[in-house]
């Protein structure tokens, strides 16, 4: 039986026959050049084009011998991550750049996490997004850790989750002023994470240990 094939980024669908391939768009940000380039391919082997939950463009329906040919053909682009354990993709909202409600540049930030942590090998599968303002366009209420513009910085919350067990991510900090000091938090829980070496999705030990414990861990106390 067909399996995924890890190396190349390509999941099999239903069919058993057929993979699907997710060029990395970043914050899942595209210029138009990158997007005639995706169809061009979906076009040359005959594939489908899904837009994602995670804001990226899925080339659905490739025979396995064109895989290669696609990832060629996708000249600059690299894989995207949509499976293993993992930082997946950085979900943002539009933000400052291009929202008349956004209070926080989560389009500059988002760009910033995906750059240090898309991909990055975890014990289990991790999720992030980014939010300009408290409407929370980016679902950071479901995601393992988010961080949520405010008039006065960031808030950062953890331990959000979908899937059979959903759960809700809580508020960790407030106001976090500038956005060095949001990433640094960032880069201390998931390093946290990696140390604790557990196949579990983050929440479950923000159950374990506590809001308190997990905020000093954040601030590096």
């Amino acid at each position: 039986m067909k399996r995924d094939i890890v190396e190349k980024g390509a999941i099999i669908q239903r069919d058993r026959e057929t993979y699907a391939i997710t060029p990395h768009l970043p914050a899942g940000l595209a210029t138009p050049e990158q997007l005639e380039q995706i169809a061009a391919v979906a076009r040359r082997y005959n594939a489908k084009l899904k837009l994602s939950s995670a804001q990226r463009v899925l080339i659905v329906g490739l025979a396995e011998e064109d895989i290669d040919g696609a990832w060629a053909d996708l000249e600059g682009m690299r894989p995207g991550r949509p499976f293993g354990p993992c930082v997946r993709s950085i979900k943002i909202c539009p933000g400052t750049d291009f929202c008349k409600r956004g209070q926080q540049d989560s389009v500059a930030l988002g760009l910033k996490l995906d750059e240090r942590f898309q991909a990055k090998e975890l014990p289990w599968k991790l999720k992030m997004s980014v939010s300009g303002c408290m409407n929370d366009c980016a679902e950071a209420c479901i995601k393992d850790i988010a961080l949520l513009g405010s008039p006065k910085g960031w808030h950062l919350q953890v331990g959000g989750n979908g899937g059979s067990a959903p759960r809700l991510s809580l508020r960790l900090l407030e106001h976090i002023p500038t956005e060095a000091e949001a990433l640094a938090t960032v880069e201390r829980l998931v390093a946290w994470f990696i140390a604790q070496n557990r196949k579990c999705r983050i929440g479950k030990l923000v159950e374990e240990v506590g809001l308190d414990e997990m905020r000093r861990i954040a601030l590096g106390e």
